[in-house]
């Protein structure tokens, strides 16, 4: 039996990184992936939908391009192509991770990993080793448990009809769908609504909340709503899924109740866009009890959750409707376990996936522990871009904290005249009295690389003022968010002022 300081179990992007950080940090590190080194984000998540994103806007702006005098004829799309370029970026991401680990003399484990007591981890080998064996244990004083999450389905009838797929299933498509509806208005599915809109598909939005992105700034949902409906897009929102059945004419017909009104839309396939739900129950199931976990239909029923969870009871883990319990480091009850990313209570983001696997090693490894996991950024890449991070107004109203509000329409920033952005604008919310920043929320160009200054902004609790120390260049998007800081301070220079009342 081999022995390591760290053991993590999970490739994804929080247990990628975190078993490099443990090892940058001088703990002999293994970490145990059953597929590929990247998890969900970098093989069937942010990156390939980014990389179809790209690749669908760049098609409009082609398509647009006389606006800027630039005509051409005959554009088409080939799709084949397009998939192969996502496939490209995964494979150079995925291998650039095995790199990392390989030069950090991270232990790489190929197949599945269990937890099993007295901090031992029993690895199911995907091949067998080269001596024929199929399995093998390991011990470590400290293991991280970074088992991600799969996509979620309504339990909803007709939802195991050919057709109605997740994110996965709509990823191994090989042809652009006629037409498509997708259940959910969140950021999975106002980005594949803009992939296949742009594609020439035929998108319908069901959404059961009253507004797109329910959890972000209202203004924000109002102007995508807007946006998306004027490149195409059907949008329903308030529309509660009742059931989906096959289409007689081919298809599938999804039945709704929107306003009372019970209507129905047809379309060759169905995305099922609700979320994700958590992976823990795998890490502590031996692969034999979860051969009926797989495909694209796959998902833990209450057999497996309970088993898992009486497994892990017994560890001194604590599981609650599948996900783990931890302390604000990730530890759980049993000493020397940790656990990350989705299969923990929280944003399932990749990148608090990476800061959670960095702050689980330092602590670990004896280190004061420096991300501040309470600020998260949140990044939608539609076209424009939609960045948020820190309150609301609608947060500050509810939590009765006075504000003030610093915010620039990007209509009158120069470059974003120059590549004819839609109507954007960036907002900056800081406490009244003391002029803390609190948050922001931004829908321009480039937002999402520019939401990382909020978030450090609001991290080391600064003002405007101070963020203002440091001068801006002309001309770039990022002039916006100075303009909407300058309005916190008594008035921005490209906006006219406001009226006294």
């Amino acid at each position: 039996m081999s022995n390591f300081d760290l053991i993590v179990i999970g490739g994804g992007p929080g247990g990628y990184v975190a078993a490099i950080k443990g090892a940058q940090l001088g703990l002999n590190t293994a970490i145990v992936e059953k597929d590929r080194f990247g998890g969900t984000c970098l093989n069937r998540g942010c990156i390939p939908t980014k990389a179809m994103l790209h690749a669908a806007d760049l098609y409009r702006e082609i398509l647009e391009g006389g606006r800027f005098g630039i005509h051409v004829e005959k554009v088409t799309v080939n799709y084949g192509e397009v998939l192969d370029y996502k496939q490209e970026t995964i494979d150079k991401l995925v291998s650039g991770v095995e790199q990392l680990l390989k030069a950090n003399g991270v232990t790489m484990l190929k197949g599945t990993g269990t937890l099993l007591a007295d901090r031992q981890v029993k690895v199911t080998f995907a091949q067998p080793a080269e001596d024929g064996a199929t399995e093998a244990f390991y011990e470590a004083e400290h293991i991280i448990l970074a088992g991600g999450s799969y996509p979620a389905k309504l339990p909803v009838e007709g939802m195991e009809l050919d057709g109605v797929l997740t994110s996965d299933g709509l990823f191994a498509l090989e042809e652009i769908p006629e037409s498509l509806t997708i259940i959910g208005g969140g950021v999975i599915g106002v980005e594949f609504a803009e992939v296949f809109s742009a594609l020439g598909c035929k998108v319908t939005i069901l959404e059961a909340l009253p507004k797109l992105l329910a959890n972000l700034d209202k203004e924000i949902s109002q102007n995508l709503k807007m946006i998306l409906k004027k490149r195409g897009v059907d949008i329903h929102t308030g529309a509660s899924l009742a059931k989906i059945e096959k289409d007689p004419a081919g298809g599938l017909i999804c039945h709704y109740t929107e306003k009372d009104k019970e209507q129905s839309v047809s379309s060759q396939y169905v995305l099922c866009a609700v979320g994700r739900k958590p992976n823990a129950a795998g890490l502590f199931l031996d692969p034999a009890d979860m051969a009926d976990v797989a495909g694209e239909d796959a998902a833990l029923t209450t057999k497996h959750l309970e088993a898992a969870a009486q497994t892990a009871h017994d560890l001194g883990i604590t599981m609650e409707r599948g996900f783990i319990e931890t302390d604000a480091y990730g530890q759980t009850g049993a000493p020397g376990i940790y656990a990350i990313g989705d299969i923990v209570k929280g944003i399932q983001l990749a990148h608090v996936a990476s800061a959670q696997g960095i702050t689980a090693a330092e602590k670990i490894a004896g280190h004061t522990p420096n991300v501040d996991l309470n600020i998260v950024p949140s990044c939608i890449y539609t076209s424009p871009e939609i960045a948020s991070v820190g309150i609301t107004e609608e947060d500050a109203k509810a939590s009765g904290t006075p504000v003030k509000v610093g915010k620039y329409i990007t209509s009158a920033n120069g470059k974003s005249l120059i590549s004819k952005e839609e109507r954007g604008f960036v907002k900056i919310i800081a406490h009244a009295d003391t002029s803390e920043i609190l948050g922001a929320q931004m829908m321009c160009a480039r937002a999402t690389d520019m939401i990382g200054e909020m978030a450090t902004a609001i991290a080391n609790k600064l003002t405007p003022a101070q963020l203002l120390a440091g001068m801006r260049a002309h001309p770039t998007y990022n002039e916006a968010v100075g303009e909407a800081l300058e309005e916190l301070e008594g008035g921005a220079i490209h906006m006219a002022p406001k009226k006294k009342k």
